[in-house]
């Protein structure tokens, strides 16, 4: 169901919301210069506890989240542990995310008997998981390519993979910190789907359509 603009375009925002959902994207992300020329330019008060966490998480985060989106995620895995130490052990999903990254490597570097030792040793014991057993399968297919970049399962040397994983791995040690693993607008993003999900399905349709950004903000 489209929403007609007239039902929202007289529904006034105030400023202050605004600045503080961009606020939270900088600090949540670290983008520290960013924030004090944003606050700088709007007038908000200067955030001081936000500005002290971000260059705290800065100096671990942006190094662990550096090696997991370069290829070392090895190196990841080992800082992770050090600032949070249980993180990984409680979160199984990722710990093998964090591990394929580096069987991808091994992968694309044509080390295929070390990337079979690496998977034998390191990611096959999470195949007891069954949530685990289908993506370890497809990574283990991965060496029966020849050229695996141009395989059906190809998405996962990509850098878009590695995204999603030191995305993830960035919103976990923020929960592990108390810190929102999440920014006020993607929280936004997130319920805006569901509601348009939801408006479609009470109006009978049978496919729903995906919620698009771009499209809804193309008008």
């Amino acid at each position: 169901m489209d929403v007609d603009p007239r039902h929202y375009e007289q529904i006034a925002i105030k400023d202050n919301d605004i600045h503080s959902i961009v606020v939270s994207y900088l600090v949540h992300n670290c983008y520290r210069e960013t924030l004090e020329a944003f606050v700088a330019c709007t007038g908000m008060p200067e955030p001081a506890d936000y500005i002290e966490d971000m260059e705290k998480r800065k100096a671990t985060c942006s190094e662990i989240l550096c090696c997991a989106l370069e290829g070392d995620a090895l190196k990841a895995i080992e800082l992770t542990e050090q600032v949070a130490c249980d993180l990984l052990e409680n979160n199984k999903d990722l710990h093998f995310d964090l591990l394929s990254l580096h069987f991808v490597e091994l992968v694309c570097a044509k080390k295929c008997t070390e990337a079979l030792e690496f998977a034998q040793n390191k990611l096959m014991p999470f195949g007891k998981e069954q949530k685990l057993l289908e993506k370890l399968e497809n990574f283990l297919s991965l060496l029966a390519y020849e050229e695996p970049e141009k395989s059906p399962i190809s998405h996962l040397l990509g850098l878009e993979y590695r995204q999603c994983v030191a995305d993830n791995l960035n919103r976990a040690i923020l929960a592990h910190r108390n810190l929102p693993s999440y920014t006020a607008v993607e929280r936004l993003i997130q319920q805006t789907i569901v509601v348009r999900q939801s408006l479609n399905q009470d109006h009978g349709k049978d496919e729903i359509p995906t919620f698009s950004l771009k499209d809804f903000l193309k008008g």
